[in-house]
C-alpha cells in the first residue's frame, strides 16, 4: 500500500480523519467538502484526473437524518447524484473504489442479523439516498467495496457517546431510547477494515461495524460504566423520543461477507468503546 496513490473524500469528518491517518504511509490527498464539491461532476472529474488515484473512498455524504426529511433534495444531490459523480470519474482512471453505506438502508422490522443479501427497504430519506448511492456505484463501476456500516463515533466531530458523556457530565440524568438494537462502530476499526479490503480485489458489499450488538440504553450504560461516571439513566420507547426521520427498530449486522472472505472477525463493541474512553481521558 505505501506506493499507491489514495483520494479521501470527507476527509475532514470523523472517519474521514481517521482514514488520512491510517494511510500516513500512502501518497494521500484528502478532500472536504469546501475544498471539492462533489455533485460538481466537471470539478469531480478534473480532481480525480489530476491525482490519478490507485484508490477512492468516498466517505463523504449528507448525513443529517432528520433534517433529509426537510430537504431530500440535498440528501438525493450529495449522497446519490454526487456518489455518481464520484463513481463515473473512479472508473474513469481504473481507480478502486469503496463507497461508505449505511444500516439505514434496512427497515428495520427484521429479528435476525442482517447480511448482504437481505432486501433493501429504507424507511427514511437519508436512508433512500444511500441507497441511491449504492445503486449508482454498482452501475457506474466495476472494482468497488460497497461498505454498511452503523452507530459510528471516533476521536474527530461529534457522536453519541460524546453527547451521552456531556450530557452525563452537565446534568447527571440521561434518557435514552431501549427499543432500537444496532452495531456500535469504532472509526478506528472501520478505517483498519477499509485499508485490509482494498488491499484485495475481493469486490462487493460488505457490512462493516464491531461485533455483538446492544440498544442505544445498553451502550448508553456502557459509555458510563467505563468513564466511571454516575449517572441517572432512564430507558424510554422510541414514541416518547419522536424525530422527524423514523429509525429502524433492529439494525444488527452479520458480517457474512467478511466471513467468507477470509477477513479478521472484528472485535467487540464493548472492547474498542473502552479503548474509545481511555483515548479520550488522556486527550489522544
Amino acid at each position: 500500500m505505501a506506493n499507491e496513490r489514495i483520494l479521501i473524500t470527507g476527509a475532514k469528518g470523523q472517519l474521514g480523519v481517521d482514514l488520512v491517518e491510517r494511510f500516513h504511509g500512502c501518497e494521500v490527498f484528502g478532500y472536504g467538502r469546501d475544498e471539492l464539491d462533489i455533485t460538481n461532476p466537471r470539478q469531480v472529474q478534473e480532481v480525480v484526473r489530476a491525482v490519478k488515484p490507485d484508490v477512492i473512498i468516498h466517505a463523504g455524504a449528507y448525513t443529517k437524518v432528520d433534517q433529509a426529511e426537510a430537504e431530500p433534495d440535498l440528501a438525493y444531490l450529495n449522497n446519490g447524484y454526487g456518489t455518481a459523480n464520484i463513481a463515473s470519474a473512479a472508473q474513469s482512471v481504473g481507480a478502486k473504489l469503496v463507497y461508505v453505506s449505511t444500516d439505514y438502508v434496512f427497515n428495520g422490522e427484521g429479528t435476525r442479523p442482517y447480511d448482504e443479501f437481505t432486501p433493501i427497504a429504507p424507511i427514511n430519506v437519508y436512508g433512500r439516498s444511500k441507497w441511491m448511492g449504492e445503486r449508482f456505484v454498482e452501475s457506474l463501476h466495476t472494482r468497488f467495496f460497497i461498505v454498511r456500516t452503523s452507530w459510528v463515533y471516533g476521536l474527530h466531530g461529534a457522536n453519541f457517546v460524546k453527547t451521552m458523556l456531556k450530557l452525563g457530565q452537565e446534568k447527571g440524568q440521561v434518557s435514552v431510547v431501549h427499543d432500537q438494537v444496532g452495531c456500535p462502530t469504532y472509526t478506528k476499526d472501520l478505517a483498519s477494515c477499509i485499508a485490509a479490503l482494498i488491499e484485495t480485489e475481493q469486490f462487493g458489499t460488505y457490512h462493516v461495524s464491531n461485533s455483538g450488538s446492544c440498544s442505544w440504553y445498553e451502550f448508553a450504560s456502557a459509555i458510563f460504566r467505563l468513564a466511571n461516571m454516575e449517572v441517572e439513566l432512564t430507558p424510554v420507547t422510541s414514541d416518547q423520543f419522536v424525530r422527524p426521520a423514523q429509525r429502524p427498530a433492529y439494525s444488527v449486522f452479520d458480517h457474512m461477507s467478511l466471513r467468507l472472505g477470509g477477513f479478521p472477525a472484528m472485535r467487540h463493541w464493548e472492547v474498542a468503546l473502552e479503548q474509545f474512553v481511555n483515548e479520550l481521558k488522556i486527550g489522544v
